[in-house]
């Protein structure tokens, strides 16, 4: 029996709690202050606190969490996905710490996690590449030049993480600085790396992925291919297993194109090579995910391949349950269950789920980090849940998820689920053509759907520590800032955005007494950066600010024209409908 500590949060380090159990393992979890009640914590074996309220402070702080592991006495570390599970130096650490790291070599991570790199070993295996600069960009200039040869558009991408964090597609030149500095700064946020790449962007292409395995001697097997095509902002919201209307020589080459570019690093563990397939067939690398997908549970239906065991079984030196590529079984669909508002362009709705009706029937699973009563966090990721479902074939395999998405009930944050059904009936998506690609959704769905109802601020209550003495020994006591507050003690945390004289509206433009109308945030989050110059002139309609909330950047516009004069400071956290700037 291993002590395995998972680096994470939700419903990825539930989902590897169980299986920690299931293979006899004990389980330590790491939490947040806002996550001393989730989900997760209350699972685990044992639950260790990582004092601190943000990502960086928290799930992003290597020396924080070597520190819990040492406390723990954990022998291993789960990165799960996000934060650092594709950071070479955490696995390093994790390694000279004498702990095992259920992960690539840190070199290996090196190599395919950096994306300028992984471009040069996917053309050394004789992966197909679109044009691209292969070494970090030094300026906007160095783009414009490019796309001055190439042509546009063109895509601006973070060289490490993953998730559709730090890419921006860029269609007109004058737009370059802007896509630059923007994707350098959500670059810095979600994965601490400024460095970005440039390449040829292929319009409307399909997004097709290889699940691999390798045992860390040069095997390397192919699980099985998905689609997840369906995307927002580059992310993905529907996915699914395996592949649809690939030929057999298509999806032959993507495997076998998989396998060669990871055996080229002798990969150790689970990983994912993502391509993009265009219209006419050509299929171009796109990059590898060095650790465990959001949709892993999809080839898992269809193949009866444990993942998660599988990297178990790869890190504790007992090599890889299979040789070759397993048979497919039916088809697999995953929704992903974001707290965000496709009738406000997916803003993030962060927020307490007052009830939860979990669906259920056959081929249905549920993988969630969170229960009813319990708050989507407005620091961290929006997805909070995934519906997974099994079918004996495909078109099933849709009915069935149509009805267990329609059983799913969520009250409390809005959420991406009137998307994922709107996809599921339409005939683009339903048909046997499969007829959508990544820029499907925001180009042909997005204007159908209706806002939803807004949940309530989510409370900045957090976790107040204090030094006591307790039988002549010293110890430090985490108390939660509601009951301080109940006590009438002080030392309570203020609620998120109550720093600017309750400067507050429900929506820009609201006019006061004085003619001004405020400039408000539509999301909770952090102030990252002003678009224009305190006192300067703008019209309406304008983009004036942008946030960062939920590790996305949202772009505030002007509700009216007039000079406009900053109210908050860059790096402020602000509240839904806290004014940041007011427009006379």
């Amino acid at each position: 029996m291993s002590r395995i500590l998972i680096a994470n949060r939700g419903e990825i380090a539930v989902r590897v709690i169980r299986a920690c159990a299931q293979n006899g393992h004990t389980s330590i979890a790491v939490y947040a202050d806002q996550d001393a009640n989730a989900l997760h914590a209350q699972l685990a074996d044992v639950a260790i606190a990582l004092p601190g309220t943000t990502a960086a402070e928290t799930y992003l702080s290597i020396e924080a969490i070597i520190a819990a592991a040492r406390q723990a006495g954990a022998d291993a570390v789960h990165p799960g996905y996000g934060f650092l599970s594709e950071n070479a130096d955490f696995a390093a650490a994790v390694e000279d710490a004498g702990m095992i790291w259920i992960g690539p070599t840190p070199d290996s991570i090196t190599a395919l996690g950096d994306k300028v790199t992984a471009r040069q070993l996917a053309q050394k295996a004789g992966a197909p590449l679109a044009p691209g600069i292969d070494r970090p960009l030094r300026d906007a200039a160095e783009v414009e030049e490019f796309a001055a040869e190439h042509g546009l558009p063109i895509i601006i991408k973070a060289a490490h993480g993953g998730g559709g964090r730090g890419m921006k597609i860029v269609r007109e030149i004058s737009e370059v600085a802007g896509a630059f500095e923007s994707a350098t700064r959500e670059a810095i946020e979600a994965f601490g790396r400024p460095e970005c790449f440039v390449e040829k962007f292929l319009e409307h292409p399909r997004h097709v992925e290889v699940q691999v395995v390798g045992d860390g001697r040069g095997t390397v097997v192919a699980v099985g291919d998905r689609d997840c095509s369906a995307q927002r902002r580059n992310q993905k919201l529907v996915e699914e297993a395996p592949a649809p209307n690939l030929s057999e020589e298509q999806r032959e080459r993507l495997q076998r194109s998989a396998e060669a570019i990871c055996a080229e690093v002798d990969y150790r563990g689970a990983g994912t090579v993502e391509f993009l397939l265009a219209a006419d067939g050509t299929m171009t690398f796109l990059e590898v995910n060095t650790r465990l997908q959001v949709e892993h549970p999809v080839t898992e239906a269809v193949t009866g391949v444990d993942l998660v065991t599988e990297q178990f079984r790869i890190a504790f030196g007992e090599g890889l349950s299979l040789s070759a590529t397993p048979e497919v079984r039916g088809h697999a669909i995953e929704l992903r269950i974001n707290a965000e508002d496709p009738g406000r362009g997916f803003l993030p709705t962060p927020g307490r789920i007052e009830t939860l009706t979990v669906p259920g029937g056959p081929g249905v699973r549920w993988d969630s980090g969170v229960r009813a009563g319990d708050t989507v966090q407005p620091a961290f990721d929006s997805l909070f849940a995934k519906l997974i479902v099994h079918g004996p074939d495909r078109a099933t395999t849709i009915a069935r998820t149509i009805t267990a998405a329609t059983e799913l009930d969520v009250v409390g944050p809005a959420t991406v689920l009137p998307c994922s059904l709107a996809i599921l009936r339409h005939p683009a998506f339903a048909g046997e053509s499969l007829g959508i690609d990544t820029q499907w959704i925001e180009s042909q769905l997005l204007p159908e759907f209706a806002p939803q109802e807004r949940p309530a601020p989510v409370s900045g209550d957090g976790i107040t520590r204090v030094d006591i003495e307790i039988d002549g020994k010293l110890t430090t006591l985490g108390l939660p800032d509601a009951l301080l507050t109940a006590l009438g003690s002080v030392g309570g945390t203020a609620s998120a955005g109550t720093g600017h004289d309750g400067d507050r509206a429900e929506g820009s433009g609201v006019s006061d007494d004085d003619g001004s109308s405020a400039v408000t945030a539509p999301v909770p989050g952090s102030l990252v950066d002003f678009l224009v110059d305190d006192g300067a002139e703008v019209a309406e309609g304008d983009e004036v600010a942008v946030l960062s909330a939920m590790k996305m950047e949202t772009r505030v516009q002007a509700g009216a024209a007039g000079t406009l004069t900053h109210v908050a400071s860059v790096g402020d956290v602000v509240a839904v409908g806290e004014a940041i700037a007011r427009i006379r």
